[in-house]
């Protein structure tokens, strides 16, 4: 079935070929008949450029990609109580409110949670992870294949097409991969800035009083 968008553009294919038709079969050319055809001409190109413009507006959604791995909720089980309920809500909530397909969270040498789809293999943080921590801030590769490093992220899940790297102050990461590139919005990285630093103050006050 054919979009609005692609009607927009038959129809104004349509209205300058029929000009174009009307005038090579004239048998004379008066006045009335060339601005008849100037102003054919003028309706057929606006209604393709609107067709453009609105391609523009409403640009066509990425496709999901069909990402390998079965279903699954692993969590460390030597974490406090506290702990658990966090890393369990707040992935959950990544899982069903965005379009995450996986995520994983590394503390201190460790992985303490994958859920979602789950890939195979060991996780190591590599030059993007520790860059997002020099920066203290989120790196969003909204199209991985753009990136060299991607590599490091196949642990977690094989042929992810975007990923979200959080850190964790100095000890951690929040790695989140999407279903389709360019899949995550600003809001999506804002909350997820928000909840590893809850995550992460979280961490430490179980450190302290395991410590204490």
């Amino acid at each position: 079935m054919l979009r609005s968008h692609q009607w927009c553009l038959l129809a104004g294919v349509l209205v300058l070929g029929l000009s174009i038709l009307n005038a090579s079969t004239a048998e004379t050319i008066t006045p009335s008949l060339e601005r008849a055809d100037v102003l054919a001409g003028m309706a057929g190109v606006g209604l393709m450029l609107v067709s453009i413009l609105w391609t523009r507006a409403s640009p066509r959604s990425p496709e999901a990609v069909a990402l390998e791995g079965e279903q699954g909720f692993v969590l460390s089980s030597d974490l406090p109580d506290a702990v658990r309920a966090e890393m369990a809500w707040g992935s959950h909530q990544f899982l069903t409110a965005t379009s995450a397909a996986t995520i994983l969270v590394f503390w201190e040498g460790s992985v303490l949670l994958r859920r979602g789809l789950l890939g195979v293999g060991d996780f190591e943080p590599g030059e993007i992870c520790r860059r997002s921590v020099q920066k203290q801030e989120l790196i969003s590769l909204v199209k991985t294949a753009l990136y060299p490093g991607k590599a490091e992220f196949d642990p977690v899940l094989p042929g992810l097409p975007s990923v979200m790297v959080q850190p964790l102050g100095e000890s951690g990461w929040v790695v989140i991969g999407g279903w389709s590139e360019r899949c995550f919005s600003r809001s999506d990285e804002r909350w997820l800035s928000g909840w590893a630093e809850r995550l992460k103050t979280t961490l430490e006050v179980a450190e302290l009083e395991e410590e204490s």
